[in-house]
């Protein structure tokens, strides 16, 4: 590949995916115009005369533009992948990057807000909703496995092994990747319906158990019901009321901050299983939660966009002060859209 500049490689790249799409030679009128390299066309031609020598394009006849060859075709698709692995790397690292900066901010959010209103707080990590398909990269790991990578929307990756009957080769993983992310981009579960599957096996041909198999990890990646990541702080605070002070109460509060998927059911919908939406106020029998059925309890959802929202919920005695707690909790819900688009920056 170190034969090649990036001019070279650029202008076997336009020729190569020009003539995938036409099927015709490709000229260097047409890669002036279809590329960003803003050369001339006798640049260009000596630049494809070079190629050619090289081996990687060949001219069909006469005075025609040229073609891809089979050494062409071959550094295409090695680049291609090298590309991709290294894209699929980085959005790795991002989200790894991301979800631990995002741990700690909601983490100090937890401590602020105890010590802002006096309160116990409990702050769950955001989810994705309805998430999309952003990104799938099929790999072969060992003969007969494929690692499926899928990215959802708000950089959520979920991996699976595929198990295949056959060996697949790069060229093929190459034709289905471009043909599952040509499909699937930008789709919710709901939408990937029966015409888009039927439409997707066919396409893939022999393959098209492989394809079944990577809808089905689409869906269990979608669908997956993951523990839900929640911080609390301040559990202590409350007992300094004196009505949520004895034994008997206070037993039940520590245990209630203790069952995290109890806490879960203040942040979802009991029908839809979704976030709420704005700031909702649970008062005494009101929360879903029994241990907590001596407190108030208000929660808000916040949304980093991409239909991503977690929630944050103060728990105190039933006289707190709720307008200081609806207060804090609006501020916090800009703020917390400020640090997370600032990190998208």
């Amino acid at each position: 590949m170190n034969e090649l500049s990036e001019r070279q490689i650029k202008i076997l790249k336009v020729i190569i995916r020009t003539y995938m799409e036409t099927g015709e030679p490709v000229g260097s009128r047409t890669i002036s115009k279809a590329s960003d390299l803003n050369l001339s066309s006798a640049t260009i031609r000596n630049e494809m005369s070079d190629l050619e020598e090289m081996g990687y394009i060949v001219q069909p006849h006469t005075s025609a533009g040229r073609i891809p060859s089979d050494k062409g075709y071959r550094f295409y698709v090695d680049h291609l992948m090298i590309e991709k692995d290294r894209e699929v790397s980085e959005m790795k690292e991002f989200v790894l990057e991301k979800t631990e900066k995002m741990e700690q901010v909601l983490k100090n959010i937890a401590k602020l807000l105890a010590v802002n209103t006096n309160y116990a707080t409990i702050v769950s990590a955001p989810q994705v909703q309805r998430g999309k398909v952003k990104f799938i990269q099929l790999s072969n790991v060992d003969p007969g496995q494929v690692l499926a990578t899928i990215m959802l929307d708000g950089n959520i990756v979920k991996n699976k092994i595929i198990h295949t009957e056959q060996d697949l080769d790069q060229e093929i993983m190459l034709k289905l990747n471009i043909l599952l992310n040509g499909s699937l981009n930008g789709l919710t579960l709901e939408q990937i319906n029966l015409v888009t599957i039927a439409k997707l096996k066919e396409q893939a041909g022999i393959h098209s158990e492989v394809v079944s198999s990577v809808l089905d990890a689409v869906a269990e990646a979608v669908q997956e019901d993951e523990e839900l990541e929640i911080y609390t702080s301040g559990a202590t605070n409350i007992f300094k009321y004196p009505e949520l002070s004895d034994s008997q109460r206070a037993s039940d509060l520590l245990s209630a901050f203790e069952e995290k998927q109890e806490l879960k059911d203040l942040f979802v919908n009991s029908e839809t299983g979704e976030p709420g939406t704005g700031i909702q106020v649970y008062i005494g029998n009101e929360t879903p939660i029994q241990g907590m059925k001596d407190c108030s309890v208000v929660t808000a959802t916040y949304e980093l966009g991409d239909g991503i929202h977690g929630t944050v919920g103060i728990v105190g005695p039933k006289r707190m002060d709720y307008e200081k707690v609806v207060d804090n909790l609006k501020t916090l819900k800009v703020k917390l859209d400020e640090i997370f688009n600032k990190e998208d920056e």
